[in-house]
């Protein structure tokens, strides 16, 4: 819809042109403020330059209305043409939103360390992700999504510790001395006991095979995290070991000693990231010769580089943005054009239950298990909050909240309306086939704004997307239930002169709805 107005202003102004939407629909449904940039080059005010542009439109195929007000030119749009983009919608709901972007996208999120279930920050980046992949793929965007696992640090020999530990005093009944840092939490006791099954009691009796439970134990917790993934609809496309990429380090190194951004002090090597931005250069070799953790990266984004996606995009914790210059100066120092990365930050989130902070899970040690709030409100709920807000900003929210059937409940209510349009279709005996050739003309002025507003979709995904801000298709959603509640409460449907015109806007509201859920992971509710 968006793009066939752009066109049309652009056939008649021939030059480049902002287009924007009025707060007051009455307004009309677009406006462009470009009589004020062209004020000084024609050397006459902006109200009479809106004045002569709006009497070069043609009125009826797109536009019904062409109206110069203080400067700007506002743009109503036709029933004609409202009614022709509806019916098209609702014939091709599989490429509805859908658009022809070609850019190929490497998207990597949640990379939890392999040493624990999810907790509910790791969630909020994975339903991010998740819903950012979705949206890009309807628009045609070529995106892989990839979970990067931390497999080759001390956390990975840590977890093994934990397990022989544990197992050494759960099963085999001896005193332990426990170090001052360990994995805690009662998964470590559950995951001893399922190594004493696969692996028996001899796993141990012997610190040499504390290796063999690291490796053990780190994929037994990667098939959990998977299968919290999976709890929620989130699939990875690919996973990549940092374990398997450590071979190529003295690759990665012989490339950033070629652009001389390497030295040596202290018996350490430093790479030279002040350059561009971070506050101290960085350690990348240790006095023993080890890589350091920003090592593991610059590998990994070589290796991401390497392979030529058009733009990278990573999601990680808010604790993470302190890595943000040093990552971008290694790509850079390792030869290529750092731009080309993103980073997008997931806040924590604070969770409540009927007012009060929500309890720690025993099973975890001392945080929220993702899993513990899947099954006590649902993926469709978890999904939708940890998209109410920008990603970066706090989030708080209560899970009792989510079991209410009020309006109070955003999902609950969006997929009432949703559910609602169908038993009005029941009640009135019509199916969608019988009012889809319907013509939406004379309608009132409220019908109007809201068959516009159902049409408005592809351009709300296409902002979500382009300013990564998912939150502006969940609220688009909630608005778009609410003037649906609206209409239906103020006017008569079922039995009314307007009947089939109604249900006809009202399919239009519905494919909205439930191609906007769809592109978070949420299908939409026929029944309520």
């Amino acid at each position: 819809m968006k793009k066939s107005v752009i066109r049309a202003i652009k056939e008649k102004l021939q030059r480049e042109f902002v287009l924007e939407k009025p707060t007051n629909l009455s307004f009309g449904h677009y406006a462009t403020p470009i009589a004020f940039s062209l004020a000084k080059e024609l050397k006459k005010s902006p109200i009479a330059i809106a004045e002569e542009i709006a009497t070069q439109f043609d009125l009826g195929e797109i536009f019904q209305e062409v109206t110069p007000i203080k400067g700007y030119i506002n743009f109503k749009l036709s029933e004609s043409f409202l009614n022709q983009y509806a019916t098209w919608a609702i014939q091709n709901e599989a490429l509805f939103g859908k658009d022809d972007q070609t850019e190929t996208i490497l998207l990597e999120y949640v990379s939890a360390n392999p040493t624990g279930p999810l907790h509910i920050g790791h969630a909020r980046g994975a339903v991010f992700g998740d819903a950012l992949a979705r949206i890009g793929k309807h628009l045609g965007y070529k995106i892989t999504t990839e979970y990067y696992v931390n497999d080759a640090g001390n956390q990975v020999d840590l977890l093994g510790l934990s397990l022989y530990l544990s197992g050494r005093e759960h099963i085999l009944g001896l005193h332990v001395n426990w170090p001052e840092e360990f994995y805690r939490g009662e998964y470590i006791i559950d995951l001893a006991h399922v190594a004493k099954t696969e692996l028996g009691d001899a796993i141990f009796e012997d610190e040499a095979n504390i290796k063999t439970l690291s490796v053990w134990g780190k994929d037994k917790m990667l098939e959990l995290i998977k299968s919290n993934l999976a709890d929620v609809g989130i699939e990875f496309e690919q996973f990549v070991s940092e374990k398997s990429l450590y071979d190529k380090w003295d690759e990665s190194f012989v490339k950033l000693q070629k652009h001389d951004k390497t030295y040596e002090e202290g018996g350490k090597t430093w790479i030279r990231s002040t350059e561009l931005g971070d506050e101290k250069d960085r350690v990348v070799v240790r006095e023993d010769g080890r890589p350091t953790y920003l090592a593991g990266d610059i590998i990994y984004h070589d290796n991401k580089f390497q392979r030529g996606y058009d733009r990278y995009i990573n999601i990680w914790g808010a604790d993470h943005h302190g890595y943000i210059a040093r990552v971008k100066a290694a790509i850079n120092f390792l030869g290529y054009d750092e731009q080309k990365l993103e980073v997008l930050l997931a806040q924590m989130v604070s969770l409540l239950k009927g007012g009060e902070p929500y309890k720690m899970s025993k099973r975890a040690g001392n945080f929220i298990l993702m899993s513990d709030v899947v099954s006590e409100v649902g993926s469709d709920a978890l999904r939708f909050v940890f998209l109410s807000k920008k990603s970066d900003t706090h989030l708080e929210f209560d899970v009792d909240v989510f079991k209410q059937e009020d309006s109070n409940n955003p999902i609950f209510y969006i997929n009432y309306a949703h559910a609602r349009i169908n038993q009005i279709f029941a009640k009135a005996e019509k199916s969608l086939s019988d009012v889809q050739e319907v013509t939406l003309e004379n309608l009132n002025e409220e019908a109007h704004n809201l068959l516009f507003s159902a049409l408005l979709l592809p351009e709300v995904l296409e902002d979500a997307f382009n300013s990564r801000q998912v939150q502006k298709l969940t609220e688009y959603l909630k608005n778009l239930a609410a003037s649906l509640h609206k209409f239906y409460n103020e006017n008569r449907v079922v039995g009314s002169e307007d009947e089939e015109k109604f249900l006809k806007l009202f399919a239009v509201v519905a494919l909205s709805l439930r191609v906007g859920l769809k592109l978070i992971g949420i299908n939409a509710k026929d029944k309520m």
